[in-house]
Protein backbone atom coordinates (compact mmCIF):
# COMPACT_ATOMS: atom_id res chain seq x y z
CA UNK A 1 0.00 0.00 0.00
CA UNK A 2 1.65 3.01 -0.75
CA UNK A 3 1.38 6.61 1.54
CA UNK A 4 -1.40 8.45 -0.01
CA UNK A 5 -3.47 4.47 0.02
CA UNK A 6 -2.42 4.79 4.34
CA UNK A 7 -3.22 8.35 4.45
CA UNK A 8 -6.54 7.74 2.80
CA UNK A 9 -7.61 4.72 5.13
CA UNK A 10 -8.05 7.36 8.18
CA UNK A 11 -10.84 9.71 6.27
CA UNK A 12 -13.46 9.41 4.21
CA UNK A 13 -12.69 9.74 0.45
CA UNK A 14 -14.91 12.59 -0.71
CA UNK A 15 -17.10 11.75 -3.61
CA UNK A 16 -18.75 13.84 -5.91
CA UNK A 17 -21.72 12.06 -7.83
CA UNK A 18 -22.68 12.94 -11.61
CA UNK A 19 -25.48 11.89 -13.59
CA UNK A 20 -28.45 10.53 -11.44
CA UNK A 21 -30.39 8.53 -13.64
CA UNK A 22 -31.35 4.86 -12.81
CA UNK A 23 -27.92 3.78 -12.29
CA UNK A 24 -26.79 7.29 -10.72
CA UNK A 25 -28.70 7.12 -8.00
CA UNK A 26 -28.21 3.70 -6.97
CA UNK A 27 -23.80 4.56 -7.15
CA UNK A 28 -25.41 7.27 -4.93
CA UNK A 29 -27.27 5.07 -2.50
CA UNK A 30 -24.04 2.89 -2.31
CA UNK A 31 -21.62 5.88 -1.43
CA UNK A 32 -24.24 6.85 1.21
CA UNK A 33 -23.56 3.94 3.23
CA UNK A 34 -20.43 3.26 2.51
CA UNK A 35 -18.35 4.11 5.65
CA UNK A 36 -15.75 5.01 3.52
CA UNK A 37 -17.54 7.27 1.16
CA UNK A 38 -18.63 10.87 2.07
CA UNK A 39 -21.15 12.40 -0.84
CA UNK A 40 -19.48 16.15 -0.90
CA UNK A 41 -21.86 16.91 -4.30
CA UNK A 42 -24.38 15.84 -6.75
CA UNK A 43 -24.52 16.73 -10.34
CA UNK A 44 -27.49 16.38 -12.95
CA UNK A 45 -28.25 18.44 -15.41
CA UNK A 46 -31.85 18.55 -14.49
CA UNK A 47 -33.80 18.86 -11.13
CA UNK A 48 -33.38 15.72 -9.89
CA UNK A 49 -36.15 13.16 -7.91
CA UNK A 50 -33.78 11.93 -4.95
CA UNK A 51 -34.69 9.37 -2.51
CA UNK A 52 -34.89 10.33 0.81
CA UNK A 53 -31.90 9.62 1.73
CA UNK A 54 -29.83 11.46 -0.60
CA UNK A 55 -32.05 14.56 -0.19
CA UNK A 56 -29.86 16.82 2.11
CA UNK A 57 -26.79 16.87 -0.36
CA UNK A 58 -26.30 19.93 -2.58
CA UNK A 59 -27.01 19.44 -6.33
CA UNK A 60 -25.56 20.87 -9.10
CA UNK A 61 -26.15 21.38 -12.84
CA UNK A 62 -22.36 22.52 -13.85
CA UNK A 63 -19.80 19.62 -13.90
CA UNK A 64 -16.90 21.90 -14.22
CA UNK A 65 -17.93 24.14 -11.56
CA UNK A 66 -19.23 21.63 -9.17
CA UNK A 67 -15.16 20.11 -10.44
CA UNK A 68 -13.66 22.92 -8.74
CA UNK A 69 -16.00 23.80 -5.59
CA UNK A 70 -16.19 20.71 -4.26
CA UNK A 71 -12.21 19.21 -4.77
CA UNK A 72 -13.54 15.06 -5.05
CA UNK A 73 -10.89 12.65 -4.31
CA UNK A 74 -13.80 10.09 -6.11
CA UNK A 75 -15.65 11.48 -9.16
CA UNK A 76 -18.36 8.84 -10.09
CA UNK A 77 -20.00 9.62 -13.39
CA UNK A 78 -23.20 7.92 -14.81
CA UNK A 79 -24.18 10.05 -17.50
CA UNK A 80 -24.76 9.70 -21.31
CA UNK A 81 -22.02 7.42 -23.07
CA UNK A 82 -21.00 10.45 -25.28
CA UNK A 83 -19.84 12.88 -22.08
CA UNK A 84 -18.19 10.09 -20.31
CA UNK A 85 -14.66 10.36 -21.92
CA UNK A 86 -14.27 14.33 -20.87
CA UNK A 87 -15.88 14.18 -17.50
CA UNK A 88 -13.75 11.36 -16.80
CA UNK A 89 -10.73 13.12 -18.21
CA UNK A 90 -11.46 16.14 -16.48
CA UNK A 91 -11.94 14.61 -13.41
CA UNK A 92 -8.65 12.56 -13.85
CA UNK A 93 -6.26 15.68 -14.61
CA UNK A 94 -7.49 17.49 -11.44
CA UNK A 95 -6.41 14.21 -9.44
CA UNK A 96 -9.65 12.45 -8.45
CA UNK A 97 -9.72 8.85 -8.65
CA UNK A 98 -12.79 8.04 -11.39
CA UNK A 99 -15.79 5.57 -11.54
CA UNK A 100 -17.48 5.36 -14.82
CA UNK A 101 -20.48 3.60 -15.78
CA UNK A 102 -20.31 1.48 -18.90
CA UNK A 103 -19.12 2.14 -21.68
CA UNK A 104 -16.49 3.56 -21.09
CA UNK A 105 -16.16 6.11 -23.91
CA UNK A 106 -18.34 5.93 -27.30
CA UNK A 107 -15.43 5.32 -29.40
CA UNK A 108 -11.85 3.60 -28.53
CA UNK A 109 -9.87 6.58 -29.29
CA UNK A 110 -11.84 8.08 -26.36
CA UNK A 111 -11.52 5.35 -24.21
CA UNK A 112 -7.55 4.60 -24.72
CA UNK A 113 -7.66 8.62 -24.19
CA UNK A 114 -9.47 8.21 -20.54
CA UNK A 115 -6.89 5.23 -19.60
CA UNK A 116 -4.08 7.38 -20.67
CA UNK A 117 -5.44 10.26 -18.39
CA UNK A 118 -5.75 8.03 -15.80
CA UNK A 119 -2.20 6.50 -15.89
CA UNK A 120 -0.51 10.03 -16.53
CA UNK A 121 -1.87 11.16 -13.28
CA UNK A 122 -1.47 7.74 -11.15
CA UNK A 123 -5.09 8.12 -10.49
CA UNK A 124 -7.27 5.22 -10.57
CA UNK A 125 -9.89 4.24 -13.15
CA UNK A 126 -12.89 1.49 -12.64
CA UNK A 127 -15.35 0.96 -15.54
CA UNK A 128 -18.73 -0.20 -14.32
CA UNK A 129 -18.39 -3.88 -15.53
CA UNK A 130 -21.33 -5.10 -12.31
CA UNK A 131 -21.03 -8.54 -13.57
CA UNK A 132 -17.44 -8.82 -12.23
CA UNK A 133 -18.89 -8.11 -9.23
CA UNK A 134 -21.69 -11.27 -9.08
CA UNK A 135 -20.63 -14.39 -7.25
CA UNK A 136 -23.19 -15.96 -9.61
CA UNK A 137 -21.71 -14.69 -12.64
CA UNK A 138 -18.15 -15.13 -11.16
CA UNK A 139 -19.21 -18.86 -10.73
CA UNK A 140 -20.35 -19.26 -14.25
CA UNK A 141 -17.17 -17.86 -15.16
CA UNK A 142 -15.31 -20.43 -12.95
CA UNK A 143 -17.32 -23.21 -13.80
CA UNK A 144 -17.11 -22.55 -18.23
CA UNK A 145 -13.21 -22.37 -17.36
CA UNK A 146 -13.22 -25.37 -15.75
CA UNK A 147 -14.84 -27.08 -18.93
CA UNK A 148 -12.08 -25.77 -21.33
CA UNK A 149 -12.57 -24.35 -25.25
CA UNK A 150 -12.61 -23.65 -27.33
CA UNK A 151 -16.12 -22.14 -26.37
CA UNK A 152 -19.13 -21.50 -28.09
CA UNK A 153 -21.50 -18.51 -26.32
CA UNK A 154 -24.92 -18.10 -26.64
CA UNK A 155 -26.07 -14.76 -24.58
CA UNK A 156 -28.85 -11.63 -25.69
CA UNK A 157 -31.11 -9.40 -22.99
CA UNK A 158 -33.98 -7.85 -24.73
CA UNK A 159 -36.32 -5.38 -23.11
CA UNK A 160 -40.11 -5.17 -23.28
CA UNK A 161 -39.83 -1.44 -22.34
CA UNK A 162 -42.89 0.58 -22.40
CA UNK A 163 -43.54 4.17 -20.46
CA UNK A 164 -40.77 5.75 -18.39
CA UNK A 165 -38.26 2.50 -19.25
CA UNK A 166 -38.68 3.03 -22.93
CA UNK A 167 -38.02 6.61 -22.30
CA UNK A 168 -34.91 5.96 -20.81
CA UNK A 169 -33.77 3.39 -23.94
CA UNK A 170 -35.03 5.93 -26.16
CA UNK A 171 -33.13 8.36 -24.66
CA UNK A 172 -29.62 6.28 -24.79
CA UNK A 173 -30.47 5.15 -28.22
CA UNK A 174 -29.61 9.12 -29.20
CA UNK A 175 -26.09 8.22 -29.08
CA UNK A 176 -25.73 4.56 -28.26
CA UNK A 177 -27.25 1.14 -30.19
CA UNK A 178 -28.79 -1.73 -27.68
CA UNK A 179 -26.07 -3.72 -28.82
CA UNK A 180 -22.80 -1.24 -27.43
CA UNK A 181 -24.60 -0.45 -23.99
CA UNK A 182 -25.61 -3.55 -22.70
CA UNK A 183 -22.99 -5.89 -24.68
CA UNK A 184 -20.01 -4.92 -22.99
CA UNK A 185 -21.47 -6.35 -20.12
CA UNK A 186 -21.74 -9.95 -21.67
CA UNK A 187 -18.83 -9.63 -24.21
CA UNK A 188 -16.32 -8.79 -21.11
CA UNK A 189 -17.53 -12.31 -19.64
CA UNK A 190 -16.81 -14.02 -23.01
CA UNK A 191 -13.26 -12.47 -22.93
CA UNK A 192 -12.61 -13.69 -19.29
CA UNK A 193 -13.62 -17.26 -19.95
CA UNK A 194 -11.77 -17.65 -23.28
CA UNK A 195 -9.16 -15.66 -22.32
CA UNK A 196 -8.48 -15.46 -26.51
CA UNK A 197 -7.69 -12.37 -28.55
CA UNK A 198 -10.65 -11.46 -30.79
CA UNK A 199 -10.48 -10.89 -34.67
CA UNK A 200 -13.40 -10.76 -36.31
CA UNK A 201 -17.07 -9.62 -35.86
CA UNK A 202 -20.39 -9.80 -38.17
CA UNK A 203 -23.51 -7.87 -37.05
CA UNK A 204 -27.01 -7.53 -38.20
CA UNK A 205 -30.07 -4.94 -37.00
CA UNK A 206 -33.01 -3.19 -37.86
CA UNK A 207 -34.92 0.06 -36.06
CA UNK A 208 -38.26 -1.43 -35.43
CA UNK A 209 -39.35 1.82 -33.39
CA UNK A 210 -40.59 5.55 -35.00
CA UNK A 211 -38.61 8.39 -33.99
CA UNK A 212 -35.45 6.89 -33.78
CA UNK A 213 -31.95 9.19 -35.10
CA UNK A 214 -31.19 8.38 -38.48
CA UNK A 215 -29.14 5.47 -38.51
CA UNK A 216 -29.90 4.16 -35.42
CA UNK A 217 -31.58 0.76 -34.57
CA UNK A 218 -33.10 -0.43 -31.28
CA UNK A 219 -32.62 -4.32 -32.10
CA UNK A 220 -29.02 -6.23 -33.20
CA UNK A 221 -27.14 -8.82 -32.91
CA UNK A 222 -23.48 -9.84 -33.50
CA UNK A 223 -21.55 -12.66 -33.68
CA UNK A 224 -17.31 -12.20 -32.64
CA UNK A 225 -14.62 -14.89 -33.62
CA UNK A 226 -11.59 -15.38 -31.12
CA UNK A 227 -8.59 -16.76 -32.36
CA UNK A 228 -8.63 -19.75 -30.24
CA UNK A 229 -11.77 -20.96 -32.16
CA UNK A 230 -14.45 -19.81 -30.02
CA UNK A 231 -17.36 -17.85 -31.35
CA UNK A 232 -19.90 -16.25 -29.46
CA UNK A 233 -23.33 -14.67 -30.33
CA UNK A 234 -24.94 -11.90 -28.46
CA UNK A 235 -28.44 -10.21 -29.25
CA UNK A 236 -29.99 -6.79 -27.41
CA UNK A 237 -33.66 -5.41 -28.54
CA UNK A 238 -36.10 -2.36 -26.75
CA UNK A 239 -38.67 -1.78 -27.12
CA UNK A 240 -42.63 -2.09 -26.32
CA UNK A 241 -42.86 -4.72 -29.53
CA UNK A 242 -40.01 -6.95 -27.73
CA UNK A 243 -40.99 -10.52 -27.26
CA UNK A 244 -40.87 -11.35 -23.76
CA UNK A 245 -40.00 -15.46 -25.18
CA UNK A 246 -36.13 -16.83 -24.52
CA UNK A 247 -35.34 -12.89 -23.69
CA UNK A 248 -32.55 -13.81 -21.06
CA UNK A 249 -29.91 -16.67 -22.70
CA UNK A 250 -27.00 -17.02 -21.30
CA UNK A 251 -25.24 -20.39 -22.20
CA UNK A 252 -21.32 -21.27 -22.68
CA UNK A 253 -21.24 -24.77 -24.36
CA UNK A 254 -17.52 -26.84 -24.94
CA UNK A 255 -16.32 -29.97 -26.04
CA UNK A 256 -16.82 -31.03 -22.51
CA UNK A 257 -20.18 -29.81 -21.95
CA UNK A 258 -22.13 -26.64 -21.10
CA UNK A 259 -22.86 -24.16 -18.38
CA UNK A 260 -26.39 -21.99 -18.51
CA UNK A 261 -28.28 -20.01 -16.40
CA UNK A 262 -31.58 -21.21 -15.84
CA UNK A 263 -34.21 -18.06 -15.33
CA UNK A 264 -37.29 -18.41 -12.46
CA UNK A 265 -40.56 -18.79 -14.60
CA UNK A 266 -42.25 -16.09 -15.23
CA UNK A 267 -39.08 -14.01 -14.99
CA UNK A 268 -40.01 -10.21 -16.87
CA UNK A 269 -37.38 -8.82 -18.70
CA UNK A 270 -38.59 -5.14 -17.59
CA UNK A 271 -37.10 -5.96 -14.35
CA UNK A 272 -33.91 -4.71 -13.22
CA UNK A 273 -33.11 -7.63 -11.24
CA UNK A 274 -33.66 -9.96 -14.20
CA UNK A 275 -30.68 -8.67 -16.38
CA UNK A 276 -28.12 -9.92 -13.32
CA UNK A 277 -30.00 -12.58 -11.32
CA UNK A 278 -29.64 -16.06 -12.51
CA UNK A 279 -31.95 -18.44 -9.97
CA UNK A 280 -29.53 -21.58 -10.78
CA UNK A 281 -26.66 -22.45 -12.96
CA UNK A 282 -26.82 -25.66 -14.80
CA UNK A 283 -23.53 -27.65 -15.84
CA UNK A 284 -23.51 -30.11 -17.85
CA UNK A 285 -20.91 -32.63 -18.72
CA UNK A 286 -20.36 -34.35 -22.27
CA UNK A 287 -18.34 -37.30 -21.19
CA UNK A 288 -20.41 -40.76 -22.59
CA UNK A 289 -20.03 -44.56 -22.05
CA UNK A 290 -18.77 -47.27 -24.43
CA UNK A 291 -23.44 -47.45 -24.64
CA UNK A 292 -23.41 -43.68 -25.52
CA UNK A 293 -25.02 -42.38 -22.13
CA UNK A 294 -24.12 -40.06 -20.02
CA UNK A 295 -21.57 -41.04 -17.02
CA UNK A 296 -22.57 -38.38 -14.88
CA UNK A 297 -25.75 -36.14 -14.24
CA UNK A 298 -25.98 -32.47 -14.26
CA UNK A 299 -25.14 -29.98 -11.18
CA UNK A 300 -27.72 -27.55 -10.51
CA UNK A 301 -25.95 -24.81 -8.78
CA UNK A 302 -28.96 -22.88 -6.56
CA UNK A 303 -27.94 -19.03 -6.71
CA UNK A 304 -31.34 -17.71 -5.23
CA UNK A 305 -29.64 -16.09 -2.54
CA UNK A 306 -27.80 -13.96 -4.76
CA UNK A 307 -27.64 -10.15 -4.22
CA UNK A 308 -30.06 -7.49 -5.48
CA UNK A 309 -29.44 -5.10 -7.94
CA UNK A 310 -28.37 -2.15 -4.96
CA UNK A 311 -26.30 -4.93 -3.03
CA UNK A 312 -24.44 -5.25 -6.38
CA UNK A 313 -23.72 -1.40 -6.76
CA UNK A 314 -23.00 -1.56 -3.05
CA UNK A 315 -19.92 -4.14 -3.90
CA UNK A 316 -19.13 -2.61 -6.80
CA UNK A 317 -18.10 0.75 -4.70
CA UNK A 318 -16.74 -1.48 -1.94
CA UNK A 319 -14.41 -2.35 -5.33
CA UNK A 320 -13.45 1.09 -6.14
CA UNK A 321 -12.85 2.05 -2.25
CA UNK A 322 -10.29 -0.91 -2.06
CA UNK A 323 -8.95 -0.24 -5.22
CA UNK A 324 -7.76 3.10 -4.39
CA UNK A 325 -6.85 2.08 -0.43
CA UNK A 326 -5.21 -0.83 -1.34
CA UNK A 327 -3.70 0.83 -4.23
CA UNK A 328 -4.98 -2.26 -6.74
CA UNK A 329 -3.18 -2.40 -10.50
CA UNK A 330 -6.12 -1.90 -12.72
CA UNK A 331 -4.32 -2.25 -16.24
CA UNK A 332 -5.90 -5.72 -17.02
CA UNK A 333 -9.05 -3.79 -15.81
CA UNK A 334 -8.61 -0.88 -17.90
CA UNK A 335 -7.62 -3.18 -20.88
CA UNK A 336 -10.82 -5.50 -21.08
CA UNK A 337 -13.02 -2.40 -20.80
CA UNK A 338 -11.11 -0.95 -23.94
CA UNK A 339 -11.26 -4.39 -25.75
CA UNK A 340 -15.15 -5.47 -24.67
CA UNK A 341 -15.81 -1.97 -26.16
CA UNK A 342 -14.10 -2.15 -29.12
CA UNK A 343 -15.82 -5.38 -29.68
CA UNK A 344 -19.41 -3.84 -29.49
CA UNK A 345 -18.00 -1.04 -31.65
CA UNK A 346 -17.25 -2.74 -34.17
CA UNK A 347 -20.24 -4.89 -33.94
CA UNK A 348 -22.44 -1.45 -34.60
CA UNK A 349 -20.07 -0.86 -37.74
CA UNK A 350 -20.40 -3.94 -38.68
CA UNK A 351 -24.51 -3.34 -38.71
CA UNK A 352 -24.49 0.13 -40.40
CA UNK A 353 -21.56 -0.88 -43.21
CA UNK A 354 -23.16 -4.85 -43.70
CA UNK A 355 -19.45 -5.96 -43.57
CA UNK A 356 -17.45 -8.30 -41.21
CA UNK A 357 -15.40 -6.07 -39.12
CA UNK A 358 -11.31 -7.26 -38.37
CA UNK A 359 -10.09 -6.23 -35.09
Amino acid sequence: MNNEANVMTSQKLKVLVVGLGQMGKSHALAYHTHPGFEIVGLVNRSTPTLPQELSDYPVRTDFAAALAEFSPDVVSVATHTNTHADMAVAALESGAHVFVEKPLAANVADAERVVAAAKANGRKLVIGYILRHHPSWMRMIEESRNLGGPYVFRMNLNQQSSGAAWDIHRSIMQTTSPIVDCGVHYVDVMCQITDAKPVEVRGMGVGLAQGLPKGMYNYGHFQVLFDDGSVGWYEAGWGPMMSETAFFVKDVISPNGSVSIVMDEGASSASLDAHTKTSRLRVHHATTDAAGSFTRSDDWLDMHDEPDHQMLCDREQEFVYRAITDDIDLTRHMDDAVTSLKICLAADESVRTGQAVKI
